[in-house]
């Protein structure tokens, strides 16, 4: 494939055939839009950008011990990684994220997502948006404060990584709430140091949505999905040269972080290659580097960057056909 632009689709054919796309999620977050995208006709191929390293132990760790004892009365979930850290940190002390969690301490998160995952590691989420699947969309959702709130009962956990942007600790402090921000990973550039690796996985309801193999491939090796096709991982300077070559059509951004670095490795980008954002936060920071989105999902998951890199496409096509006539 040398075409510089998106594939004519055929009459008929799934919405996205013909398309080769990259996928610049990290290997253990990737399976599910993978599998959603081949699904959907394409052909993905994977181009970790972004790795997760644990943090420092010492403050994460006085946190979870002070969560345990019932410091917090909510809990903040921001990020599906988060879940996978404060999973790490409680297999090394001996329990479990669900037994950690007192029951007198609510959890939040982002959206469906994040409540599919929680619950399939036994925690049950009691806030969660479903419009606007985002820190900012949390924020708007979140309860006010009750005025006689004593010293403990207005106390929020946040965890989240060093990279944060900081709505929430900024929207949940301005309605009054006493934010403790903690960090319990770091998001570094792809591969992460073998030693500080996060490598915690989460359970999953569906077999498809994992890897049958857990462990880290090497640049190059082809990924296997469970009930899915083998998918092929390319390095930052192997998808550069594939993209630059007209052979990849599209580029999908599923977080600032992964913005940003494709914004230092793979551009400029070719007019005719299509970039995709998971979310409003991930478009803003694209096009702040000067990488113009072409759609971005509705909704965060891997049905909503299906459905935006088709619409994605069609726009494309139909402004090229108008300016060919």
């Amino acid at each position: 494939m040398t075409e510089s632009a998106p594939l004519v689709q055929p009459v008929g054919a799934e919405p996205l055939a013909g398309l080769r796309v990259a996928v610049t999620r990290s290997v253990d977050r990737a399976g599910a839009l993978l599998a959603a995208l081949a699904a959907a006709g394409a052909e993905p191929v994977l181009v970790p950008l972004i790795d997760f390293e644990v943090a420092e132990q010492n403050a994460l760790g006085a946190a979870m011990r002070r969560l345990a004892a019932g410091e917090f009365q909510w809990l903040v979930i921001s990020s599906i990684t988060t879940v996978r850290a404060l999973k790490q940190w409680c297999e090394g002390a001996g329990t479990s994220l669900a037994a950690l969690i007192p029951a007198g301490t609510s959890v939040a998160t982002i959206g469906p997502t994040s409540v599919d995952i929680l619950a399939a590691e036994g925690i049950l989420a009691d806030l969660a948006p479903t419009d606007v699947q985002s820190a900012a969309g949390l924020v708007a959702l979140w309860p006010p404060l009750e005025n006689d709130a004593g010293s403990g009962c207005n106390r929020v956990l946040l965890p989240s990584s060093n990279l944060a942007a900081p709505t929430l600790r900024d929207g949940l402090a301005a309605k009054g709430w006493d934010v403790e921000a903690v960090t319990a990973y770091k998001t570094v550039d792809y591969p992460a140091c073998t030693e500080l690796r996060l490598t915690a996985t989460l359970e999953s309801r569906s077999p498809e949505r994992g890897w049958l193999s857990q462990g880290r491939p090497a640049t190059g090796e082809i990924l296997v999905l469970a009930r899915e096709p083998r998918f092929q991982q390319l390095s930052p300077a192997q998808a550069d040269g594939e993209i630059q070559a007209g052979a990849i059509n599209a580029v999908v951004l599923a977080s600032g972080s992964a913005a940003r670095r494709v914004a230092a490795t793979l551009t400029p980008l070719p007019k005719g290659c299509l970039v995709v954002a998971i979310g409003e936060p991930t478009r803003a920071e694209s096009e702040r580097l000067g990488m113009p989105v072409a759609a971005t999902a509705e909704h965060p998951t891997p049905e909503g960057i299906v459905a935006a890199l088709a619409r994605a496409r069609t726009n494309f096509q139909n402004h090229t056909a108008m300016e060919s006539s």
